[in-house]
């Protein structure tokens, strides 16, 4: 995918935008949820989930006290993992701000904590050579003047929503772009700006979802570009445009709009929740999501895999131990990933391509006895080697009307086989580099 034709031809990625390369090439982030909910530990959207009252969701206010919180120990770990870029929510829907906001004082400097937590983050990350993102949420279900919906708390609360009838979403869309610009003004070049999001299609009869003409977002885009012309978007401002972002999902084939792939990003878990959540033990194995990774690029995605910090500011060890798995793969397989893209060659059952320049890595998910075949390679490779210890794998091209006396089956015209080892080797899904001629 090369920038001119994502800008020229397709109407995801406006010219107005950053340039994307970066993104396309690093391929892998870190995605952080943070905030007041890390103290319930039961999901981010446990304000939801249990229509909690405002006032009652004010302890975790009262008492969010990271103590033990090292941004460093969290970019040393992503840098490790082979994250090249991170997004840290800056806000939630429950309202809390990560930073020392001067538009409320629903922030993180009036906690016990007093610290502009998020500015720590953002330079350790700098420090560690990761991209800096910012996750904003475009709801509020703090804010006195964001109107009641469907998916407010407090969509049950029949006295509750009364006394907010006059809730006035001007008042709330000055607050909402009054924070946007402090944080694309205090926390220097921002890379990517993620909004969490629009729903104009939901209805509850009594309320209506919200979108771009309730955000202002061609106002709010506006104003960002101003602020900082180099940043990428993603799509969730309802303006259809920007890096999409299918999430807990693993797109089928790559994604396209009018016969052109677009920019994507896989937002997955470590377990079943974004925030941190105690008791959810569905854990994702890390080869399953070194799988994510590998699948998210062979279809010209990236894969943006989330940590959810505990309330006194630390990463789970089981979080720790996923990532440093993750790492010890990416330490010798990193170049199938980093500035790949998707191949126009159709990869063997239970394998994946990526392909860089004359470079093809073929993924192997399910280890075969001995063979691997793969069409539509013949007289096209020069040479072929495991990357992770560069050990030659040998490979046979087949004439096509030779028959194989030990299987007494034809081979397909333009098949290879490559011979492999009996034994698996010990990483968790090896690749194969095959060296293209030119």
């Amino acid at each position: 995918m090369q920038y001119k034709s994502v800008t020229g031809q397709n109407t995801n990625w406006p010219t107005h935008y950053g340039n994307p390369e970066w993104f396309i090439h690093d391929r892998f982030g870190l995605f952080i949820h943070w905030g007041l909910y890390s103290n319930a530990a039961r999901h981010e959207w446990v304000m939801n989930r249990e229509k909690i009252h405002p006032d009652t969701y004010n302890k975790y206010f009262k008492f969010f006290d990271p103590d033990l919180f090292d941004p460093k120990k969290w970019a040393r770990v992503a840098k490790n993992a082979g994250m090249k870029y991170f997004v840290i929510t800056t806000k939630h829907h429950e309202g809390f701000a990560l930073w020392d906001s001067k538009l409320t004082n629903y922030k993180v400097t009036n906690t016990p904590t007093q610290r502009d937590l998020l500015l720590e983050m953002v330079n350790a990350f700098r420090e560690e050579g990761l991209k800096v993102g910012f996750y904003h949420s475009l709801i509020d279900w703090h804010h006195p003047e964001f109107p009641i919906d469907g998916l407010h708390p407090q969509r049950d609360d029949e006295d509750f929503k009364r006394e907010a009838s006059n809730r006035k979403m001007e008042n709330y869309v000055e607050y909402l772009h009054g924070q946007v610009r402090e944080l694309l003004t205090n926390y220097g070049k921002i890379d990517y700006l993620w909004f969490d999001f629009s729903y104009p299609n939901m209805n509850w009869v009594w309320a209506n979802g919200k979108g771009a003409d309730d955000w202002k977002s061609e106002q709010l885009e506006k104003m960002i570009f101003e602020l900082q012309p180099d940043i990428i978007l993603n799509d969730r401002l309802d303006l259809g445009r920007g890096v999409k972002t299918p999430e807990q999902y693993q797109p089928s084939a790559a994604l396209v709009e009018d016969g052109e792939p677009v920019i994507w990003e896989a937002c997955q878990t470590l377990n079943g929740s974004w925030g941190y959540d105690r008791d959810n033990l569905d854990w994702k194995s890390p080869e399953m999501l070194i799988k994510m990774l590998i699948d998210s690029v062979s279809k010209g995605g990236n894969l943006l895999l989330n940590v959810g910090p505990n309330g006194r500011g630390e990463f789970e060890q089981r979080s720790i131990d996923t990532l440093n798995e993750i790492g010890d793969w990416m330490r010798v397989n990193a170049r199938s990933i980093y500035g790949a893209n998707a191949s126009e060659f159709t990869a063997p059952v239970d394998c994946r391509y990526t392909q860089k320049g004359n470079r093809l890595y073929l993924h192997i998910f399910s280890w075969p006895f001995k063979h691997i075949h793969i069409e539509g390679l013949a007289g096209k490779i020069a040479y072929a080697q495991l990357l992770h210890d560069a050990s030659e794998v040998q490979y046979k091209e087949h004439d096509p009307n030779e028959v194989l006396t030990h299987t007494s089956t034809r081979v397909i015209s333009g098949t290879v086989t490559l011979e492999l080892p009996i034994q698996k080797p010990d990483t968790a899904v090896p690749v194969v580099e095959l060296f293209l001629k030119d």
